[in-house]
């Protein structure tokens, strides 16, 4: 059992959960373990997941302004040269033109994905940050599970403890009215393509919590959307229904399967140089901000001076301990006395990066996955963990990223073991046992822009069985919101 909750009761009952779950189902076919408890963190962990999320807010606007400079072949530091246009051919490859463009537009200069997630691993040594993700899932049901427990937790609940009264779901609908400043009770509406119909109930059920509140939210297929005039709209009860916010809830390499997605891009070049205001759509449709390559950005020897100026010290040093070494597997010809900024073989530096074939298990330490724009770089599909596979799936994985880096990057990140935990779940029969596993924390941040900062308003907790090298969603899990054991 979780020692730091031993004196929170027994918590949810079996028969309360069962029947909870069974009335809404929050991911579309997918089930998990259920616990009575919920995950307890101390004061500690605390004070560094709320640290990490001004410093992930502070990367994000760093990231942008070196994707800018480098596309517009400016300097990136104050008082010595540096040109870096190899970034922003990094974070622009394989993407159609329209959404570079829009990427770049004046007007959506600044604008930051509303709700900020990493995935961090709980370690011996600390946090590991896998991904950092601006178009995440789990909204809907953190805050579902959020006020599950917060029956038995309801002082503890993980950021929303600063006495501010404000849950999940109403700061969820606060960074979207925020980009409709002028509009009392602004018309929202979230988009859900087909290839994130897994997340729809859970956006079903934030939508139907708002309009209880007296929210204008629904959510809608994109085909649903047409434009009208200089707006959109969508049909409700039979009249057309002017849309303020458009909240989008599909990963951008998914835009030709987005009816509206060309319609939305072609607004930026056209509309902003006629002075018209732009349709608000978050996150915005910036795809630099989906690169899991802007890791291993933040791990380039030669921009770390540019990182160094432009971070806050402390945002620096956090995301120094929390991102582990990562690099850009880029197959370009080298000199013959040039190597790689790469992982050793064989204790030895490499030149190419099919070298890594011949890595031994110890080596292989290593997580290969794409970077982004790519239908397998979501939900660890592209994940291949190099000690945890043979060398036919490792020299596979190899071959694979290199000849796909043309259009498609991948990266190599170090492997932090996650340490392990136990927690109680309850078994098939209903009883409680006490499982071991490995936890991945997914801490919510909802970005305050005229603050330049973010609130934290939940943490879900992913217990995977210890026998799992990747953690995440799955059958075998146990899904939970955090509490502070302090």
């Amino acid at each position: 059992m979780n020692e730091s909750l031993k004196n929170e009761g027994e918590g949810l009952s079996f028969e309360v959960l069962k029947s909870t779950f069974e009335g809404q189902n929050l991911f579309k076919d997918k089930t998990w373990l259920l616990s009575p408890q919920a995950f307890g963190l101390s004061g500690a962990e605390l004070k560094e997941i709320k640290a990490l999320g001004q410093a992930c807010y502070d990367f994000y606007r760093a990231l942008e302004l070196l994707y800018v400079r480098s596309s517009q072949g400016k300097n990136l530091l104050r008082n010595r040269e540096l040109l870096a246009p190899w970034v922003a051919e990094y974070l622009n490859r394989g993407k159609p033109e329209s959404l570079v463009t829009y990427g770049l537009d004046r007007a959506v200069r600044g604008t930051l994905p509303p709700v900020i997630r990493p995935d961090l691993l709980l370690t011996d040594s600390g946090f590991a940050m896998t991904e950092l993700d601006s178009v995440p899932g789990g909204i809907g049901l953190t805050a579902f599970l959020n006020a599950l427990y917060g029956r038995v937790h309801s002082s503890k609940l993980a950021g929303c403890d600063d006495g501010k009264g404000e849950d999940m779901v109403d700061a969820f609908y606060r960074v979207l009215a925020a980009r409709a400043p002028n509009i009392h009770v602004p018309y929202i509406v979230i988009l859900v393509s087909d290839e994130a119909e897994t997340y729809r109930p859970e956006m079903e059920w934030i939508a139907k919590e708002l309009r209880n509140r007296g929210r204008r939210v629904h959510v809608f297929h994109p085909d649903a959307v047409m434009p009208l005039g200089d707006s959109i709209c969508v049909g409700i009860d039979g009249d057309p229904q002017a849309v303020d916010v458009v909240y989008r809830f599909w990963e951008l390499f998914d835009l030709s399967n987005v009816s509206i997605a060309e319609y939305l891009l072609g607004q930026c070049g056209s509309g902003s140089a006629k002075g018209g205001q732009l349709m608000p759509v978050v996150p915005p449709m910036r795809a630099f901000q989906e690169e899991k390559l802007s890791m291993a950005l933040f791990h380039h020897r030669i921009l770390e001076d540019f990182w160094r100026e432009h971070l806050s010290k402390k945002s620096y040093a956090i995301l120094k301990r929390t991102i582990p070494q990562t690099w850009v597997m880029d197959p370009v010809e080298l000199p013959p006395n040039a190597v790689l900024d790469a992982p050793f073989v064989n204790g030895k530096p490499i030149a190419r990066w099919e070298q890594l074939i011949d890595a031994g298990k110890r080596e292989r330490n290593l997580i290969l996955k794409i970077s982004g724009f790519h239908e397998s770089a979501w939900g660890a599909r592209s994940v291949v963990l190099g000690s945890d596979s043979s060398r036919e799936e490792w020299e596979e994985a190899i071959w694979r990223a290199v000849s796909m880096a043309s259009t498609s990057l991948h990266i190599l990140q170090v492997y932090k073991k996650p340490k392990r935990v136990a927690h109680p779940v309850y078994n098939a029969k209903g009883s409680v046992v006490s499982m071991e596993g490995r936890v991945r924390l997914c801490p919510y941040y909802f970005v305050d822009d005229a603050k330049q900062a973010v609130d934290l308003r939940g943490i879900l907790a992913t217990l995977c069985p210890a026998d799992k090298k990747i953690i995440h969603g799955m059958k075998d899990a146990s899904l939970m919101p955090c509490v502070s054991c302090d």
